[in-house]
């Protein structure tokens, strides 16, 4: 029989991230169920949980080049690159069509390794809240969004390894981002960064996907997970309303100066330079034609990404009451970045159940409509 050697720790280290999390941790032997909106939230997570390996269909069939040919049809590299091709001295001027369309299915395999990475990281904040929040409703539902975020993980990482190949190391600006939601001693930051701040952004992203995809397994994949998403946004929103009604206008001050700083971090996290290294092109080499092409498009590199991320994080911040505090700081943080056109539009505390596709697809079942 032949020994098999334990992994070293340069193996192990390769493959793990030690954070370093500040937290106090928090019983309560209050048991009293007292927030009537966090209960019926609690009520719906338990509703609405979902079979990650019954529910969707894993056999499907999925053609790379058919996915992005639906889901890559507005891709802003792609566009980028193309317009790039014929810059003097550009590295595309070679490519044709087989390689824009190797481009397409890169970008989607790293959006898809961000929204893995981002999913793990959503249940390491998500366990976090379980420990550090002072009361039990927000507990009990806090442990529902773990298992969600666990879900998520998993799915997002078996279609990548099933259908489309290996996937693409966590951006450095996602994980700084999760790292300091985790290391952070208070526990409302976490609710802030994760709840508000990334998912928000999720969905965006997975709204924006969902609308153009055409295959079915990631189409599915993608409805249940909005369902979810949908819950832990409302979840941060009915937390955080209650308690910033108490703080005071330093530690609001506080909190808006958090978000504008996550605001734009968020405006460069979008960026994979390992696409281009899996193309036989340098990031290095690749950046200044395409910002040259941006600007001969007149459209900014990251105008889609930061359109669909707003759209959520400010209509859901301003019912937080983050957007008027101290005289406005925050509003006009991000008035001076254009960002308050999406003031009033839908907050996922009062819209939330109308992406319940589990109760939606269970009802229809039921009635075979």
């Amino acid at each position: 029989m032949t020994d098999v050697e334990a992994p070293s720790t340069a193996e192990m280290n390769a493959d793990i991230k030690l954070i370093t999390d500040n937290a106090e941790r928090i019983f309560t032997w209050k048991y009293d169920r007292e927030r009537d909106q966090l209960i019926t939230l609690y009520n719906k997570a338990m509703a609405s949980q979902w079979d990650s390996i019954n529910d969707l269909d894993w056999a499907t069939d999925v053609d790379p080049e058919f996915l992005v040919a639906t889901t890559q049809r507005d891709n802003v590299t792609v566009e980028l690159a193309r317009a790039a091709k014929d810059l003097p001295g550009s590295p595309f001027k070679n490519w044709g069509e087989k390689e824009f369309t190797q481009l397409s299915i890169e970008s989607l395999k790293a959006t898809l390794s961000q929204f893995m990475h981002g999913e793990q990281g959503a249940m390491m904040v998500a366990a976090k809240i379980v420990e550090t929040v002072p009361w039990i409703d927000a507990k009990y539902y806090a442990a529902t969004q773990t298992m969600d975020e666990a879900r998520h993980t998993e799915v997002f990482a078996k279609y990548l390894h099933t259908k489309l190949g290996d996937p693409y190391p966590m951006s450095p600006y996602l994980e700084e981002q999760i790292q300091v939601l985790v290391e952070d001693d208070r526990w409302d930051i976490s609710y802030l960064g994760m709840q508000i701040i990334i998912e928000s952004l999720a969905l965006a992203a997975f709204g924006q996907m969902l609308r153009v995809t055409e295959e079915p397994l990631l189409k599915k994949l993608l409805r249940y997970v909005l369902s979810d998403e949908a819950r832990h946004v409302a979840f941060g929103i009915l937390s955080l309303s209650e308690l910033y009604e108490n703080l005071t206008s330093a530690e609001l001050l506080d909190r808006q100066e958090f978000m504008a700083e996550n605001t734009i971090r968020n405006r460069t996290r979008s960026t994979t330079p390992e696409i281009w290294e899996r193309m036989g092109v340098s990031a290095k080499e690749a950046t200044p034609f395409l910002m040259e092409a941006a600007s001969t498009l007149d459209r900014s590199y990251f105008t889609g990404f930061q359109t669909a991320f707003f759209s959520k994080l400010v209509p859901n911040t301003r019912k937080l009451g983050l957007l008027d505090a101290n005289d406005g700081h925050l509003r006009k943080l991000w008035g001076e970045a254009g960002m308050l056109e999406w003031e009033f539009a839908d907050n996922t505390a009062d819209d939330y159940d109308t992406y319940d596709a589990v109760a939606a697809d269970r009802a229809a079942a039921t009635t075979g409509v």
